[in-house]
């Protein structure tokens, strides 16, 4: 089977399981999107869910959150991983979009890429789900479900984005990057998965694939 044609398949499974694609991260405008999605780096969205309540409440917005201490803003997301380093970037970010951005955030790649602690991905994440703008962010769950369904073979997110793009209508990329993140989430783990009896990797993966995931299972 062509890639073209794995891909309209897997694009219709997707729709039929995920009609609706909330935003997994709770936010209430493009700024605290930007904050969560930074925070969410090796870290699960849940636990950034648990500690966005506090800070949020505290700076809901660049004006707020760059008028707060590091200190305190670290004490408020200790429980997130790498917490020293994502409270820095979240000061700095607020103060720079005070300074040069009039408290607003940037909705070009270029203006949000420039941020402190801000990334390709975190970037097409906000420009997709703030801005509407079509992306495709690649986390680790797009990254190996698309290795797995034999859609890319690329060794580096870049090359899965850019094979991912070419295969996928552009119209479907905001809400596709959040069906496959959460058919990982709910049918293809990372570790023990069978892929003779997942939904899509029983019928993507080839041979090659299943053997060297499943060893002698």
């Amino acid at each position: 089977m062509k890639r073209s044609e794995k891909a309209a398949k897997i694009l219709q499974m997707l729709e039929e399981l995920y009609p609706e694609t909330p935003v997994p991260l709770d936010h209430e405008n493009p700024f605290q999107l930007l904050i969560a999605v930074l925070m969410s780096a090796q870290t699960t969205d849940k636990k950034v869910n648990q500690v966005t309540p506090e800070l949020f409440r505290h700076g809901p917005d660049a004006a707020r959150m760059a008028t707060l201490e590091v200190s305190h803003i670290q004490e408020m997301i200790r429980e997130v991983g790498l917490a020293p380093t994502k409270a820095r970037n979240i000061s700095k970010l607020a103060k720079i979009l005070v300074e040069s951005y009039g408290g607003e955030i940037p909705d070009t790649f270029e203006g949000l890429e420039s941020l402190p602690g801000v990334g390709h991905k975190t970037a097409g994440v906000v420009m997709a789900q703030a801005f509407g703008v079509p992306a495709f962010p690649i986390d680790t769950h797009i990254h190996r479900l698309a290795a797995r369904w034999g859609l890319s073979n690329g060794t580096n997110v870049i090359k899965t984005e850019k094979d991912l793009k070419a295969i996928f209508p552009k119209e479907s990329w905001n809400k596709l990057h959040l069906q496959i993140i959460f058919f990982g989430r709910e049918y293809c783990p990372a570790r023990n998965h069978d892929l003779t009896t997942c939904p899509i990797c029983s019928w993507t993966a080839t041979k090659k694939r299943i053997r060297e995931e499943m060893g002698s299972r």
